[in-house]
C-alpha cells in the first residue's frame, strides 16, 4: 500500500494572510484541495492521511466531503513543530500501515507536483527504502558572506534541491523518528525529514523533481500558483 501523509499543521504567517496558507482560496478553491487532489487522481495512491493545524479539522473534513477526495480518510492533528508533526502522521498509521508499506509525506502548499514525481518516488522508497523528489541547481551560487556581498563561488553541480514529496518505508521512518526522539535530536535540525537524516548519517536517495514542484511560501508564490492553475483549468476545458 502507499499511504500519503499531507502535512497542513503549520500556520505559514510568512505568506502574511489571515488563515494558514494551505487554507487560502485559488480561483474558489483552497490550495490544500489542489495538493490533495493530485495524490486522489493517481493510481498508485491508496490512502490520504492528513496532519492538520488545530481548529482547522473541521473546515478540513468539509473540504474533503465537497471535492469528493475519497482516499482522504484519517485527519490526525498537528505537533508543536514540523517534526512532531511528521511524528503525529507517523504514528497514526499504526492501525493501517505494514511495516514494507511506502508512505509518502508531502506539503499541504506544495500544490505544483505532478503524477510522474510522486511515481518515481515511489519507485526509488521501493528500491532503496526512501527517496526524495531532487531538482539540479540551474542558478549561479555565491556564498552568502554576510547578508550584503559574496566573495566566493558555488559549484552548482555539487548542490541538488530538495523537496517533497518524500518517500519511505514504514518501518524505517518508525524506526528514524524513534531513534531521533529517543537521543534527542528533534530540536537540533532544520524542520525538514532530511536535515534529521543528514544528522543522524543516513544517505537520501534522490527521485524526480522539477522547476515547477515548489512550496508555496510567500505572497509571489501564491501568485504564481494561481496563474498555474487557471492555466491547468483552461487547458482542461
Amino acid at each position: 500500500m502507499n499511504i500519503a501523509i499531507i502535512l497542513a499543521g503549520g500556520s505559514g504567517t510568512r505568506i502574511g494572510a489571515d488563515c494558514p496558507k494551505q487554507f487560502i482560496d485559488v480561483l474558489g478553491k483552497p490550495v490544500i484541495a489542489y495538493t490533495m487532489q493530485i495524490f486522489q487522481s493517481h493510481e498508485l495512491i491508496d490512502l490520504i492521511e492528513v496532519v492538520c493545524v488545530k481548529d482547522y479539522e473541521e473546515r478540513l473534513q468539509q473540504i474533503i466531503t465537497r471535492e469528493g477526495l475519497t482516499k482522504a480518510r484519517l485527519i490526525v492533528q498537528g505537533g508543536e513543530d514540523f517534526q512532531h508533526s511528521v511524528m503525529n502522521g507517523v504514528r497514526g498509521l499504526k492501525s493501517v500501515a505494514k511495516p514494507d508499506d511506502i508512505v509518502l509525506v508531502h506539503y499541504a502548499a506544495s500544490p505544483f507536483t505532478t503524477p510522474d514525481i510522486i511515481t518515481d518516488c515511489i519507485r526509488v522508497a521501493r528500491e532503496h527504502g526512501n527517496s526524495t523528489s531532487a531538482t539540479p541547481c540551474y542558478l549561479l551560487l555565491g556564498q552568502n558572506d554576510d547578508g550584503k556581498q559574496s566573495t566566493r563561488w558555488i559549484d552548482r553541480d555539487r548542490v541538488m534541491q530538495l523537496n517533497t514529496p518524500q518517500c519511505f518505508q514504514y518501518q524505517y521512518i518508525c524506526s528514524l523518528y524513534d531513534r531521533a526522539e529517543r537521543e534527542g535530536l528533534l530540536s537540533r535540525v532544520e524542520p525538514h525529514t532530511t536535515s534529521l537524516m543528514y544528522l543522524m548519517g543516513e544517505t537520501i536517495y534522490f527521485a524526480k523533481g522539477n522547476q515547477i514542484n515548489i512550496k508555496i511560501t510567500t505572497p509571489e508564490d501564491l501568485q504564481l500558483f494561481e496563474g498555474y492553475a487557471l492555466l491547468q483549468q483552461q487547458q482542461h476545458t
